[in-house]
């Protein structure tokens, strides 16, 4: 039998195909029965129901999300994904899009990648469902304004935080979230496709012990001197110095014409600040001669510190679930477009399918509607004019 030495290096070299364990664009009416709304998290009262819609403004009206409607409520949904995702050498990619059509001013919008397999319970999905991702924007108050990135990491009792803040977007328009881990432990988080905090696991989230350690048996010297300045020696404070008064009398000031001593009481000028006075007498610093320098605290390798490989093995057993678990006081946020897979191209060419496609036709509808809404607050306000000018009474 006789081979092709082209065919062979061709199979050699051809890239493994990429995997997409979840595509959701919400664009047709069998969502619903794709996605679950837990019935036992919360009481329903305290539940807000998911609206599908394309919102206020849209590149298109038949591409819709699923959006919160109902101010002071939790919402959570769930859907399982076609595949499962182990962390096994292999890149994770979740990316979804955000529009806050309501002035956001408190709610999350973060989406969660979740473990559980057959034994994920959909209808008790909630804020104590474990998860091996959570990810997405989180405003609350003018301060708070942030991109969450939690790990779960399996050393750990709880999941860890990114420690450095990650920015979001706060208009009304909709943004594209990514979120990608790598197998060499490296992240990155992009808005807009335009990378946003990158880096590695280690230096970003505190999921190692510290490489190395104040060595314990070290301490300063009891003759260390770390004091920089001193007070000059030869500097003495000038005589009758502390006999110079904060405030005198006003010198311009002159009893009024009017002032009656008996009944006024004996005029007295008004106080100000002394022109001479300087304050409590402090002497002139010097530098040190005997400074040594900030004394620090030696380190030594840290016996508890073990690298890891596996810091990236966030879905080690396997993640087979997304969902979204949220308190929003003012309500109004769209989700849609979402994608998890382990190809940083594949997640790419569907955000140009989707969030690139739409977006100006978006800001274009959405500016329409802002310049519609001036005018018309504008035109009222002409009325009135109007109105106080044909000589009403009040």
């Amino acid at each position: 039998m006789k081979f092709s030495i082209a065919a062979v290096l061709t199979a050699l070299v051809a890239p493994v195909a990429a995997e997409i364990y979840l595509k959701e664009d919400f664009n047709d009416d069998g969502w619903s029965k794709r996605w679950t709304v837990p019935s036992k998290w919360k009481g329903k009262s305290e539940m807000g129901d998911w609206k599908h819609t394309a919102g206020e403004w849209y590149g298109s009206e038949e591409d819709k999300g699923i959006q919160t409607s109902k101010d002071a409520r939790f919402y959570g949904i769930s859907a399982p994904m076609a595949k499962t995702f182990t962390s096994d050498g292999n890149t994770l990619v979740i990316q979804y899009t955000v529009k806050h059509e309501q002035d956001l001013d408190c709610g999350g919008a973060y989406i969660k990648l979740l473990p559980g397999g057959d034994k994920f319970d959909a209808d008790n999905f909630g804020g104590d469902t474990p998860y091996a991702v959570m990810f997405g924007p989180d405003v609350c108050g003018s301060s708070n304004k942030k991109t969450h990135v939690i790990l779960h990491y399996e050393p750990k009792e709880d999941n860890v935080l990114i420690k450095k803040e990650v920015p979001t977007e706060t208009d009304d328009l909709t943004h594209l979230y990514t979120f990608i881990l790598k197998s060499d432990n490296t992240f990155e988080v992009r808005v807009d496709n335009k990378s946003v905090r990158e880096g590695k696991l280690q230096d970003e989230f505190d999921l190692l012990p510290p490489e190395e350690i104040k060595d314990p048996d070290a301490k300063k010297p009891d003759d260390w001197v770390d004091e920089a300045k001193i007070a000059d020696p030869a500097d003495v404070k000038p005589e009758g110095y502390d006999d110079i008064a904060e405030e005198i009398p006003d010198p311009d000031a002159t009893k009024p014409d009017d002032w009656d001593d008996e009944d006024d009481g004996e005029w007295e000028p008004p106080m100000i600040d002394n022109p001479d006075y300087k304050g409590p007498w402090k002497p002139n610093m010097i530098d040190n001669p005997d400074y040594k320098g900030k004394w620090v605290h030696p380190k030594i390798p840290n016996p508890d510190y073990k690298h890891d490989d596996d810091m990236y093995k966030v879905c080690k057993d396997g993640c087979t679930h997304v969902g979204f678990e949220l308190w929003q006081v003012k309500t109004g946020t769209l989700f849609d477009d979402i994608i998890v897979t382990d190809s940083i191209e594949e997640a790419e060419e569907y955000a140009k399918e989707t969030f690139f496609k739409k977006k100006d036709a978006e800001k274009e509808m959405y500016d329409a509607a802002q310049e519609a809404k001036r005018a018309a607050e504008g035109g009222d306000d002409d009325e009135d004019e109007e109105d106080f000018g044909m000589g009403d009474e009040f």
